[in-house]
């Protein structure tokens, strides 16, 4: 059933509204909910409670679609042309690679899509609701608009829900807005300005209930809520092309029109001559196979192939080919906070206690740290009566706990609890101690509307009131401090204003001493008379491995920008720690200020601007998209499913393999597996160095076209016999090239490589220096073929021998020239100079294929069946030795390239 959509009768936001209004409009009930004959109507009218998921292409479409590309084009044509003509062994030969091409490309393709029926899996659960006056558990796809829906702690909620009653309710919508902490729920109507992440009456669809208990009625299910939103900007966003796919799909369109041009002309001169339509199409059939790089799409996908290899030995596994390359051709990261340059785990950093504070080092829930004293030295509790009673009231009114696995800590409950209980282990208090020399009796749970928690302990002659909350909440019901002084207010706000300014969520703790008849509590128990006892500042700390990352990634040129879901000042914060700045500070801007730029005041604010806070996921992608006009190569992380649509449209988005999402890990192109951004860093390094190898195949392979080109056509044009046949080409540049070419994607990384700036964007695949250097040595390699072929045509008559030895030679100045362009060539030429230190490293790949091409040439020259198959003939030792002289010019030639254009 296909869900239609859900007309708000008025035109006023659900959260604007009052609850008797919300369930007045889909004509429900709080206490009775929907009648069975309003939910059949309600499932015709909206249709099932499930997103709807868009087919993937077929298998053999996506194979058919890999023959879609300009170049391929000449080889399928020219296939059919000479099987007209009857030369099936070549037309075979022909395809034969045209196929080969098409197989590599699908089998790189990605795995189909899968991020709409991962948001399906985000809101397929049960649900308990009410209807017809009872109490009924039901799948979650059931759901219609207008059920009334009960929510309980560990609960998912499965759909979008207009809170009705509020009970402690607490939900984690990380996923969705990217705030790290749980938020507080309550009932009442919101201004109509409100923004997604402080909508506190809805709750939706894929977040979970950490505290508390609630009700609400639906309001949008399927399709219509904000997941469903999120579902269908997926399904809208068309895949980019990455920067190398659009350089090649360039580069292709115009060496065809080239190749059409000079394959056309060659036809048309030979014909006029007078020459045979046979001989002159096979000319022009040769031009169009030597001008086309058939190995080159091949070597691309094994060089990042062999990317996707280094990534994944360094924490990033990448989904799709393409992404290794445009990592390191990305000139800004937007990433998340929570995960990725912080730690995830909230983390008590200052406390305020008897008129001291003490700074607490670790991080996270581990109890390793320390809290120290005035002196730097880990303080003593028994000379510390305030820090004491401070850490005791943050474990006594408190109802989570920390529990280890596999040497990782981890909290059952809200994080801010977690943070408390990780501080008062590290002064060697815990929770058994205290639950057994201070046992709770009765507690007041946290609510919003009041703003604390509050617990009552029994003590040795007496009984204790404990309470933790805001420092607003706290201190109007306090008169003094342990050590019986006033309390000085003006004292206490100016820390916290401290403490908030460096991004820190400040919690106040205070006690009072009940008569041992007390029993229970309620809230005009600690109305007055509280003892004040001191603050607790805590944050979500930046990772020490992620700053020292950001620090490469500016030093290489590319911009860190903070897109999160929390506050600015947190936010704020957390980036000056980091290092984020822009001319000495952190600029930030809120989701509210987004809201009222248009595109064109987005586009002038963004450069300037490294922290974005409170963003809704539609304002994510805006950034992302603004970023684009700039001309910037973005790369996005995120964890939740708000970051998919932003993950989706950035060049490369990158999701956590750990903690994120289903969505967002199927919206994106590389997963990091432990969530780091130290690991972006490495990637970047890596994708650099996969372009610097690429950039090197492509500098090896196109001077061969260049100069088989040059050979065909200047012989066709003066009506001489061709040096080289349209199969000796199809060799040459599939089996030759990709045995020598191929090992190119093994060098290691340049040292200096993370201390260039990021590559032009705009940039051509082919630069000037690198077009001055195919032409240098295609000229080399022309007077090489050319002259070889002459003299020994001239001086035997024997053609086939003149071709073969033609070969023979242009193979031995490609490795001299693959020599010059290696790491191996360079070492080389360092350790004759004396220069010690230089290691070879990783350079045994140039030898295999050096080695493998030597053996590959040996067959296609002396083995009988390649003579009859390649028109080849054997050649004796004087004959390759003479094969083996033309070759040593190239090492000047080389060495003059290389300094037109350096691979540094």
């Amino acid at each position: 059933m296909t869900p239609t959509t859900i007309s708000q009768p008025s035109s006023r936001p659900y959260y604007e509204l009052a609850t008797t209004e919300v369930v007045q409009q889909f004509d429900s009930d709080f206490k009775i909910g929907l009648s069975s004959e309003q939910v059949r109507r309600n499932q015709q009218q909206y249709g099932l409670n499930e997103l709807t998921v868009k087919p993937n292409k077929p298998a053999w479409l996506r194979f058919l679609l890999q023959f879609n590309q300009a170049l391929l084009y000449i080889l399928i044509v020219a296939g059919i042309i000479k099987a007209f003509l009857g030369s099936w062994t070549n037309a075979a030969v022909i395809w034969g690679v045209t196929v080969i091409n098409a197989i590599i490309g699908y089998v790189q393709e990605s795995k189909a899509e899968g991020a709409i029926a991962a948001l399906a899996k985000a809101v397929t659960t049960e649900a308990t609701v009410i209807r017809n006056g009872q109490k009924q558990r039901i799948p979650s796809q059931e759901l219609v608009p207008g059920d009334v829906v009960l929510l309980a702690s560990g609960d998912k909620v499965p759909a979008d829900l207009r809170l009705i009653t509020v009970r402690n309710l607490q939900i984690d919508e990380s996923a969705l807005t990217g705030e790290s902490v749980p938020v507080e729920k309550l009932a009442e109507p919101l201004r109509p300005d409100t923004p997604l992440a402080e909508r506190q009456n809805m709750a939706y669809a894929g977040s979970f209930v950490t505290f508390g208990q609630g009700s609400g009625i639906v309001v949008a299910t399927a399709n219509e809520t904000e997941v469903g939103k999120i579902s269908r900007s997926l399904d809208q966003q068309t895949d980019l092309s990455t920067p190398l796919t659009r350089k090649f799909a360039k580069f292709s369109h115009t060496l065809l029109y080239i190749i059409l041009a000079l394959a056309a002309l060659t036809l048309a001169v030979g014909v006029g001559q007078g020459q045979s339509l046979a001989g002159m199409f096979e000319a022009a059939v040769a031009l169009a196979v030597s001008a086309i790089p058939e190995g080159l799409p091949a070597v691309v996908t094994v060089t990042l192939a062999i990317g996707v290899n280094r990534m994944a030995r360094r924490h990033a596994i990448v989904r799709k080919l393409p992404a290794v390359e445009t990592l390191g051709s990305a000139t800004v990261i937007c990433s998340d906070k929570t995960g990725t340059l912080t730690e995830n785990q909230m983390t008590v950093q200052t406390i305020c206690a008897g008129n001291q504070i003490y700074p607490v080092s670790g991080t996270g829930y581990s109890p390793d740290g320390r809290i120290a004293g005035s002196t730097g030295a880990a303080v003593s509790l028994h000379k510390a009566q305030a820090l004491q009673e401070c850490l005791t009231a943050g474990l006594a009114c408190n109802d989570s706990h920390l529990e280890e696995e596999n040497d990782r800590w981890t909290v059952i409950g809200d994080p801010t609890e977690g943070a408390l209980i990780a501080a008062a282990n590290k002064a060697g208090l815990s929770l058994t101690q205290i639950s057994q020399s201070l046992p709770r009796i009765d507690s007041i749970p946290f609510e919003s509307q009041f703003q604390y928690m509050a617990t009552l302990h029994e003590a040795a002659t007496e009984r204790v009131i404990y309470v933790k909350g805001s420092v607003e909440a706290i201190l109007k019901r306090c008169e003094q401090t342990i050590d019986h002084h006033p309390l000085d207010r003006r004292r206490i706000e100016q820390q916290v204003e401290t403490m908030a300014q460096e991004g820190l969520r400040v919690l106040a703790f205070a006690k009072k001493i009940v008569s041992k008849s007390k029993s229970s509590i309620d809230h005009h128990d600690i109305d007055s008379g509280l003892v004040f006892l001191g603050l607790q500042g805590m944050i979500d700390p930046p990772r020490s491995e992620a700053i020292a990352a950001v620090h490469s990634c500016q030093s290489a040129g590319i911009q860190v920008k903070m897109i999160t879901g929390d506050h600015v000042t947190t936010a704020k914060a957390i980036a000056q720690r980091i290092g984020l700045q822009n001319a000495g500070h952190a600029a930030a801007i809120g989701g509210q200020q987004l809201e009222r730029m248009d595109d064109r005041e987005l586009a002038q604010v963004i450069e300037d601007s490294v922290v974005f806070a409170r963003v809704a996921p539609a304002q994510k992608l805006r950034l992302v998209e603004a970023l684009q006009s700039k001309g910037e190569i973005v790369a996005m992380t995120g964890d939740g499913v708000n970051d998919a649509p932003a993950l989706r449209k950035a060049d490369i988005g990158v999701a956590m393999g750990g903690a994120g999402t289903d969505v967002a890990r199927e919206a994106a192109d590389m997963l990091l597996t432990d969530d780091n951004f130290a690991s972006i860093e490495a990637a970047v390094e890596e994708g650099r160095t996969v372009y610097q190898n690429l950039k090197k195949a492509i500098a090896f392979i196109l001077p061969v076209n260049g100069g088989e080109s040059m050979t065909i056509l200047i012989s066709a044009l003066f009506a001489r016999a061709l040096p080289i046949l349209s199969l000796q080409v199809l060799w040459l540049n599939m089996v030759n090239s990709i045995a020598m070419t191929v090992p190119l994607a093994f060098e290691p990384k340049a040292e200096r490589v993370m201390q260039h700036p990021p590559r032009n964007p705009r940039e051509p695949l082919l630069s000037r220096p690198l077009i001055y250097r195919i032409l240098a040595i295609s000229i080399f390699n022309w007077i090489l073929i050319f002259g070889m072929f002459e003299w020994v045509r001239q001086t035997t008559g024997n053609l086939p021998l003149a071709r073969t030895m033609a070969i023979q030679a242009l193979v031995a100045g490609r490795i001299v020239y693959l020599l010059s362009i290696s790491q191996l060539g360079k070492t080389l030429i360092a350790k004759l100079r004396g220069k010690q230190s230089i290691s070879f490293g990783d350079t045994r790949a140039i030898l295999y294929g050096i080695a493998g091409a030597v053996v590959l040439q040996v067959i296609f020259s002396q083995w009988s069946v390649m003579n009859a198959l390649f028109e080849t003939a054997p050649l004796n030792l004087n004959q390759w030795l003479i094969c083996l002289l033309p070759a040593l010019p190239m090492i000047p030639v080389a060495l003059l390239a290389n300094r037109i254009d350096p691979f540094d």
